[in-house]
């Protein structure tokens, strides 16, 4: 009876724990800016034959997510018919890429009195004051643009340029009376769109 006794008081006391990894972006930021990524250069086409080779020149495409975003412009030149070519020296045309948007906003929507600092003294110290809201509703959104032009990689001669792709991912949420909250969408597997959240959830 003793030992059961123990036994139990340690599956009663017992706790568990779990390690975690903090990366410059959360994971849905990261699925906001791919997903943007993956829209924007769908149905990429360049203005020259199919079956060229093609060097995808990054090197004035910076910020966060540029890998992904390099990565689907290749992918999306492949599904197009075009060779894809490891560096300059054996590439028939080069594709200059520049990323005009590859980021997130947020906006919110509130029905009664938004978060707010106020200033309690001549020093500008401040108290934040929580939210006071019917309802509220918040997007957050990925949104990708690129351009580029093409030359020759032999001659340097210009080929052509391909107009600015823009993609957009959203994620929205409701909450009403500060407590019930619905519409975190989860995308699936092979889901390229979660929907409206009114209609979802």
């Amino acid at each position: 009876m003793r030992v059961a006794l123990i036994g139990l008081s340690l599956l009663v006391g017992a706790c568990a724990s779990t390690n975690e990894s903090y990366t410059g972006r959360t994971a849905t930021e990261q699925l906001l800016l791919s997903r943007a990524a993956d829209q924007a250069v769908e149905g990429l086409r360049l203005p020259i034959p199919p079956g060229a080779k093609v060097f995808v020149d990054m090197r004035f495409f910076q910020g966060e997510g540029a890998n992904y975003a390099t990565s689907a412009v290749r992918s999306a030149l492949s599904e197009a018919g075009f060779a894809l070519a490891d560096d300059r020296a054996s590439a028939e045309v080069v594709f200059e890429m520049r990323a005009g948007a590859l980021s997130l906003e947020q906006m919110r929507r509130v029905v009664g009195i938004p978060p707010l600092a106020v200033p309690i003294n001549e020093t500008l110290n401040v108290v934040s004051l929580p939210e006071l809201s019917l309802y509220s509703r918040r997007d957050r959104v990925g949104v990708a643009e690129f351009s580029g032009f093409l030359y020759d990689a032999r001659t340097g001669a210009p080929l052509g340029a391909v107009a600015p792709m823009i993609g957009e991912f959203r994620i929205r949420s409701h909450k009403v009376l500060m407590v019930v909250a619905w519409g975190q969408q989860s995308v699936r597997a092979g889901q390229s769109d979660p929907g409206d959240s009114w209609r979802e959830f």
